[in-house]
């Protein structure tokens, strides 16, 4: 089945979880971004606030509950049919920390992994990942 391209911009929501000293990423199993690394997220459905999104997208995604902190910053996707995104997406970014459960992905994601800041970069990750880590981080109280 494929998926009608709107004519105008999309709104999403996403989240870094934090837990412990570490955070999640998780690896896209669809396009746009199948095989890259990000944090839990997804589009934003009417009448839903943008910290309400990023929960129930953590929870669709991972099944995770979560806090949110606060706003960690945003990025643009525009479309680019070479690498696969038709779309184009506007993404709020929140720092959160874990409260319960265990990661349980659901068919949007192929792998998980709870990692420190210095393995990003080991990884093949959307976009602007790293800058959104770092200033989720400094939202965060993390013990070191």
């Amino acid at each position: 089945m494929t998926e009608s391209i709107p004519g105008r911009p999309q709104l999403a929501a996403s989240a870094v979880i934090f837990r412990d000293d570490q955070f999640l990423v998780v690896r896209r199993a669809n396009a746009p971004g199948r095989g890259l690394y990000s944090v839990p997220g997804g589009r934003v459905e009417h009448g839903e606030t943008l910290h309400q999104a990023a929960a129930r997208e953590v929870r669709e995604e991972t099944a995770l509950a979560i806090d949110i902190i606060g706003f960690a910053g945003w990025r643009e996707v525009l479309p680019d049919p070479a690498a696969g995104r038709a779309g184009h997406y506007v993404v709020i970014s929140f720092a959160a920390h874990w409260r319960a459960g265990e990661v349980t992905l659901n068919e949007e994601l192929d792998d998980f992994r709870w990692i420190k800041l210095d393995e990003l970069g080991e990884l093949q990750t959307t976009q602007g990942l790293n800058d959104i880590v770092c200033a989720a981080r400094r939202l965060a109280v993390i013990d070191n």
